[in-house]
């Protein structure tokens, strides 16, 4: 991750919100595209214990979570503060982005 420079990152959030009107719709794109792109499962550690990344939602709220589960425990994790393994899953380039957009 941070590979990309913040011309690429701004490029991804164009194309993500071209026809986004209001930070809302903005969020939602950008959602749209973690959905489609971001490889799931994948493995995270979060506070030290080993969790599978299984998809990414939006809560009523308007945040971007990340599913995960270990064992029969599920929990939602804000995707702002999912830390990511290293090497970072396909599509990841998409949570940076959102990280960027959201600032």
């Amino acid at each position: 991750m941070g590979t990309l420079d913040r011309v690429e990152l701004d490029a991804m959030i164009d194309e993500a919100t071209v026809d986004a009107y209001g930070e809302d719709e903005e969020r939602i794109g950008l959602f749209t595209m973690l959905e489609e792109y971001l490889d799931v499962p994948f493995t995270a550690v979060v506070l030290g214990v080993e969790v599978t990344v299984r998809g990414v939602d939006l809560t009523p709220d308007g945040t971007i979570v990340a599913r995960c589960s270990r064992g029969r425990a599920r929990q939602a994790i804000g995707i702002l503060e999912l830390p990511l393994p290293s090497p970072a899953p396909e599509g990841a380039e998409w949570i940076e982005a959102y990280r960027h957009w959201a600032g």
